[in-house]
């Protein structure tokens, strides 16, 4: 691991190799020596593995590469045993710096790589990019992953970064409650575009926690444009003004243990009051997604004429409860009661009994945000399976050195650079239709992304714990984002409709365009 070695006096390997029995133990990782003699009875696997013929007075770089991922040495504890370098050599093992791109083959989209153009990103997007990945990598990632175990939402310090650096804003996408901004990188409001989006979610997904990400105002992504495109001032200023500062939370309730995909069906009800004055509403919402941080909830409710949109805030008659799930309960997913819940009239989104236009239109940009984050997320699972199947050692030999490795390789690459390239397609054809171009022409498109973005997840999933084994099932240390995205991946696979949903819809979408004067 290379580190600073300016002030570690030099050793050689023969002096390193009289320190090889218990309370005189020393090894060498990547031509640093690092004196385990106090620390041999400490190490979670025993003395007896640090005691080995391979390890004790030697160099032990492949066996802890083989054991442990790199970033264990990063830690104050273990920097603390280092006591010299290796004469006349120089560590090999050179770690990212925050914000740096990774150099692992595949490990970032092409347009990242130094080799390859794209005619799709602007200087704006490369220098986007280069900020929220140190942002990630520096607070959010280290933030995901603690908060992944302790199964609380994303820290105050997050939040309040993610609201004064504009990004509560950027995450709903281009428009007009940009214009003005000046956001991330100097980038000003009126040009960013559905590429600065794209590269923001997928620079998200990198932080590797996935109930974390749910929790991480990702309900503000689906529950807070019905409120910015359907509801009345002053209302929609006020709202948007506490949710983008990180005043309030706000979340999307649709899914009821009723009704999913099927959003006709929903059995919530909103019944006027003899004044007109309140919504009275009634019923039960489930898996929402953050639900248990909201202070607002976008409703949907069924009226006498249909459907319409409601915003409850949180208040006499709201009630939350945690629901475990596959993921961390970081995510806050929900089940929420409402229980003759007084609200007032004018929070009404969109048309009365016109509900279902809103909460339709809220579906392609939900449903291609998923496809970044999935395609981004399953792109670092095949940078994981690269550097895992290089530095492994079977049979004498690298894991990547079997055949049936690299056929497993092969498909993955080729599976994440295919998802990518339609991403970016259906993303340029975003940024040149308006809105109801979008919805003619790009819900079908979307819907089949969504589905094989989620297709393509479970399939890497499932190669990627073949390649590690056993470690590929452990929560912890060198397989611990396989299996993460193993026992997580299917969110994306149901979440803003189910693949076989999604699937029929695009078939049925196509089917409208199918021209009647055809035949084979």
């Amino acid at each position: 691991m290379s580190t600073a070695t300016d002030n570690l006096k030099t050793i050689s390997r023969d002096e390193v190799a009289k320190h090889n029995k218990p309370g005189d133990l020393w090894i060498i990782i990547d031509a640093i020596v690092y004196d385990l003699s106090k620390f041999g009875n400490l190490h979670p696997g025993g003395i007896g593995v640090l005691l080995d013929d391979e390890v004790a007075g030697q160099d032990a770089t492949t066996v802890f590469y083989g054991l442990h991922r790199s970033e264990v040495l990063l830690k104050p504890q273990y920097l603390r045993l280092r006591i010299g370098v290796l004469e006349g050599e120089k560590p090999q093992i050179k770690p990212l710096l925050p914000g740096d791109s990774s150099r692992v083959p595949y490990a970032e989209p092409t347009w990242l790589t130094p080799e390859f153009k794209s005619p799709y990103y602007k200087p704006s997007h490369h220098a986007l990019q280069k900020a929220i990945r140190k942002m990630v990598d520096e607070v959010i990632g280290p933030d995901a992953q603690a908060c992944e175990e302790s199964g609380k939402r994303a820290s105050k310090e997050v939040l309040e970064l993610s609201a004064k650096s504009g990004l509560n804003a950027m995450r709903l996408g281009p428009g007009k409650h940009l214009h003005g901004r000046e956001l991330v990188a100097g980038i000003k409001g009126e040009e960013f575009d559905y590429f600065h989006e794209l590269v923001i979610t997928q620079e998200l997904a990198r932080s590797g926690g996935r109930g974390y990400a749910d929790g991480f105002n990702a309900g503000m992504v689906i529950g807070l444009p019905p409120v910015l495109n359907f509801a009345k001032e002053p209302l929609r200023s006020k709202v948007i003004e506490e949710v983008f500062s990180g005043q309030k939370v706000i979340s999307l309730a649709i899914s009821e243990a009723f009704a999913g995909s099927d959003v006709a069906g929903l059995r919530t009800t909103a019944v006027k009051s003899e004044d007109g004055k309140h919504w009275i509403v009634n019923g039960t919402k489930k898996w929402i997604s953050g639900g248990m941080h909201s202070d607002y909830f976008t409703v949907g409710c069924k009226t006498d004429g249909g459907l319409t949109v409601l915003l409850v805030e949180r208040g006499e008659g709201v009630e939350t409860k945690q629901i475990k799930t596959s993921y961390s309960t970081a995510a806050g997913t929900a089940y929420i009661t409402f229980d003759n819940v007084k609200v007032p009239a004018e929070n009404v989104l969109g048309p009365e009994d016109g509900g279902l236009l809103v909460i339709l239109s809220n579906f392609n940009h939900e449903r291609w945000v998923m496809c970044c984050g999935s395609a981004r997320s399953s792109r670092f699972i095949v940078e994981e399976c690269l550097k895992w199947s290089s530095q492994r050692q079977v049979f004498g030999k690298p894991l990547i050195a079997q055949a049936v490795i690299r056929n497993k390789l092969a498909l993955m690459i080729a599976k994440v650079e295919a998802m990518q390239a339609w991403l970016e397609a259906v993303t340029y054809q975003m940024c040149n239709m308006d809105y109801k171009q979008q919805s003619r022409h790009l819900a079908g498109q979307i819907a089949f992304l969504k589905m094989m973005c989620t297709r393509v997840a479970g399939e890497i999933s499932d190669d990627a714990v073949q390649i590690f084994g056993g470690r590929g099932l452990t929560r912890t240390g060198m397989g611990r984002f396989v299996e993460q995205f193993q026992r997580t991946q299917k969110f994306d696979a149901i979440l803003g409709g189910a693949e076989e949903v999604l699937g029929d819809l695009g078939v049925r979408q196509a089917m409208r365009k199918m021209p009647k004067d055809q035949r084979l």
